[in-house]
């Protein structure tokens, strides 16, 4: 069996152990993103051996955000946008709505927060929550917030297209970053994931019910003891007093 087929059954058998069977689109877009990471190795590795300055990683990049997350060169793509008479490298426009925008620095550059600093201006000015950091190898999205109380998630993709992750892993880490995948609102779940794991939102996803009538039963299956009146408030006072760390509830 082709070995790319061969990742994308494999994916779409673990997401349909998960209880779920996955569309159409997104099968394609693993198909593509497979065989456009396969491609753009080798290219992506000569940038690399010659240091290639940004311009020439920006050739790359523009090739790959088409080929790759199928953002349209001549649609969705807009170079050196500018604001306030300076620029990011692009703008990603969705329809009429204004995205993201995408910071490239050379392909041998260490990517560095600081270096979103004239794109979170910009962002901050258009009202654009989304900016892209990349430099052709290493893939990064940044939640930038609303520019007013809502500071942003931070980093919630980060991919390394030449990293020793299997494949499929690489691929699944890029979906919510394709095109489909983002009009389809993967990027902004997977933002609200990203935020719920830390540890305010975590310690409060512990302290519900739910999850405290699981660990209750649980508790009950471990001991064997068959439950008394106010079991449930003795679990739930038992985590947040004792397990929890104080401060965070």
């Amino acid at each position: 069996m082709d070995p790319d087929a061969t990742q994308i059954l494999n994916r779409t058998v673990e997401i349909t152990r998960q209880g779920d069977t996955a569309p159409a689109w997104e099968v394609a877009a693993r198909a593509r993103l497979n065989a456009a990471i396969e491609r753009f190795t080798g290219p992506l590795a000569d940038l690399l051996a010659r240091d290639a300055n940004e311009g020439d990683t920006r050739l790359l990049v523009t090739d790959f955000l088409s080929d790759g997350l199928n953002f349209s060169k001549y649609g969705d793509l807009t170079t050196e946008y500018r604001t306030k008479g300076e620029s990011v490298d692009y703008g990603i426009t969705l329809g009429d709505t204004l995205f993201a925008f995408i910071e490239v620095k050379p392909c041998g550059a260490r990517l560095d927060p600081r270096g979103l600093r004239q794109a979170r201006l910009h962002a901050a000015e258009r009202k654009v929550a989304w900016a892209v950091l990349t430099n052709g190898r290493v893939w990064q999205a940044h939640h930038l917030g609303d520019g007013g109380e809502d500071a942003g998630t931070g980093l919630v993709v980060d991919v390394d297209l030449l990293s020793e992750a299997p494949l499929h892993e690489r691929v699944d880490a890029l979906l919510p970053l394709t095109r489909e995948a983002v009009e389809r609102g993967r990027l902004e779940t997977l933002r609200a994931w990203r935020a719920a794991l830390e540890p305010g939102p975590l310690a409060a996803a512990a302290a519900s019910p739910p999850v405290v009538a699981a660990l209750r039963a649980e508790l009950l299956r471990r001991t064997g003891h068959e439950g008394h009146i106010g079991d449930t408030a003795e679990t739930a006072r038992a985590l947040t007093e004792g397990v929890v760390k104080k401060g965070l509830l």
